[in-house]
């Protein structure tokens, strides 16, 4: 049997930018993606703590290092600039890997700066 189980995370971003008229997506700073074994196209859930709402959407990359969290497209009805969101992955496993298993979270500061990768 398969599990979906948490693959990654990145606790508690503060979203930079949002904009109503790009094509639909999230762009991550490029460092916060490695971080938390994020690709570009991926898909994540994001779960808004500050107005409680939730979408899914893909990742766009963004420069590495500049803190980038953009809420674009339609989903920018969903979150604003200043919003703290979780951004969050999830994996398919195998039922033997589950002991084995740990996701990474990335824990960030207000400034989207990784404070602890877990």
């Amino acid at each position: 049997m398969k599990r979906t189980f948490l693959k990654s995370k990145i606790h508690r971003a503060v979203v930079t930018e949002d904009d109503l008229d790009y094509e639909g997506s999230l762009g991550l700073d490029e460092g916060l993606m490695k971080a938390a074994d994020l690709l570009p196209f991926e898909r994540v859930e994001v779960y808004n703590v500050t107005n409680g709402e939730r979408f899914a959407t893909y990742l766009v990359k963004e420069e590495k290092g500049s803190g980038i969290v953009a809420v674009y497209g339609a989903a920018a009805h969903k979150a604003r600039a200043g919003d703290k969101v979780i951004i969050a992955s999830y994996a398919v496993i195998d039922e033997d890997e589950i002991d084995f298993y740990m996701p990474k979270i990335v824990l960030v500061d207000d400034r989207n700066r990784i404070k602890e990768i877990k």
